[in-house]
């Protein structure tokens, strides 16, 4: 337990239920705040500070210890509030999926020093905590199967070591994971990777990569969009078994 958010809103005389009403969100999400490892959002931290008259680094230490870069932060924010979240991915296993290895591999042409990117690695494998904590966010992945197919500079074994990771993701029982067959005509997964995220209040959020900097999306209309084409991709793809047994024959051509 965060006992020092606890005792800050104790010395306050607030509940989860009064800061809730004066912020205007959900009880249920300033409850968790109380929890290990979770981080209110980035535009909540300040507020809440500014009611209980501490630092956000008193109450959320963690938040100036933090290794993903500082424009990633929020939608990190936003995957440890969510109750669910939806990704398709084109080319790469979704992060929250990768070993140690394939990160590392998938930063290695970036202009980055070595302690830069194990700093990155680090950071993305953390990130994989809300899979298996208490009450953790469902996460429903969808893969292209060309990235099952798809090698790296560290050879074999570090595709063999993903597959075999990614089947054991696949039996967590916060994750669904679906393959769209290499057979599909052409489908909207082709116009780039995004991730859905739904929060506690009913609140969703996208965030949308590219070849600049990704960008997290909340304006109704886009997101509209997005929950279109994600019904589409996941039309298109497996289901969950026939999935599996694709990832098994994958994994298989790779030892």
């Amino acid at each position: 337990m965060n006992h020092a958010f606890v005792a800050a809103l104790a010395e306050a005389s607030e509940t989860a239920e009064s800061l809730a009403g004066r912020m205007g969100i959900h009880p249920k999400t300033v409850a968790r705040w109380a929890n290990p490892g979770r981080v209110p959002q980035t535009r909540h931290r300040a507020e809440v500070a500014k009611i209980l008259s501490k630092d956000v680094a008193d109450l959320w230490p963690d938040v100036f210890n933090r290794r993903e870069p500082v424009w990633f932060r929020p939608w990190v924010d936003i995957e440890r509030e969510a109750v669910a979240l939806r990704a398709f991915q084109l080319a790469w296993v979704p992060g929250l999926l990768q070993t140690e290895a394939y990160a590392r591999a998938t930063l290695a042409w970036e202009a980055l020093t070595t302690a830069e990117i194990e700093e990155l690695v680090s950071a993305r494998i953390d990130r994989q905590t809300i899979l298996t904590r208490e009450r953790g966010p469902l996460f429903v992945a969808v893969l292209d199967e060309g990235i099952l197919h798809r090698g790296f500079a560290g050879g074999r074994p570090l595709m063999a070591a993903q597959l075999a990771h990614l089947m054991a993701c696949a039996d967590l029982p916060s994750v669904q994971l679906h393959v769209v067959p290499s057979e599909a005509i052409a489908y909207p997964g082709l116009n780039g990777p995004f991730t859905l995220a739904e929060l506690p209040d009913g609140t969703r959020v996208a965030h949308v990569d590219s070849q600049a900097q990704a960008q997290i999306v909340d304006q109704t209309s886009e997101l509209a969009t997005l929950e279109r084409r994600w019904e589409r991709i996941r039309g298109e793809a497996l289901p969950r078994g026939r999935s599996l047994d694709l990832l098994r024959e994958a994994a298989a051509s790779w030892t």
